[in-house]
């Protein structure tokens, strides 16, 4: 069992260190704003995050069968961006669980920017077209068009 003179002291202590930890983040100085990225329209991923330039991205939110891998970019601005990377498409052969994903080489273009609903402050690209340059899923036209959510 412990005193009480242990126990205030174990308390104060806690006190002190709290204490400590508030003066010193209040006494930090702030940290630079990062570049405005923000000023040119976003891509907005599927948990509602803005990517600016995003070297991944995940096409099948539901499922993740069809992703964006190792983008370059070439050209990002208040109207389009451009990138090169790969498609990675679950063939879902003989089912989707057990199937085996295969890569195509793409480029992407971001395009037809809007106001953004849940920040309506920030712009974001409402549009994606994939460009396969060889092979391509099953299915799939060389070029593919798809609507971005908003």
């Amino acid at each position: 069992m412990r005193s009480p003179v242990v126990g205030t002291a174990i308390g104060l202590g806690a006190a002190l260190l709290l204490t400590a930890s508030m003066t010193t983040a209040s006494a930090t100085p702030p940290t630079p704003a990062a570049p405005r990225a923000a000023q040119h329209p976003v891509l907005v991923d599927c948990l509602w995050h803005q990517r600016y330039r995003p070297t991944d991205f995940i096409l099948a939110c539901g499922d993740g069968n069809s992703r964006l891998a190792g983008m370059r970019w070439t050209q990002w601005n208040d109207n389009s961006a451009v990138a090169q990377g790969s498609n990675w498409v679950n063939d879902c052969k003989p089912y989707c669980a057990a199937g085996t994903f295969h890569r195509y080489p793409v480029t992407v273009r971001l395009d037809r920017p809007t106001t953004w609903k849940k920040h309506p402050d920030v712009q974001q690209f409402t549009r994606l077209s994939m460009t396969y340059s060889g092979a391509r899923p099953e299915g799939f036209t060389q070029v593919m068009t798809i609507p971005l959510w908003n």
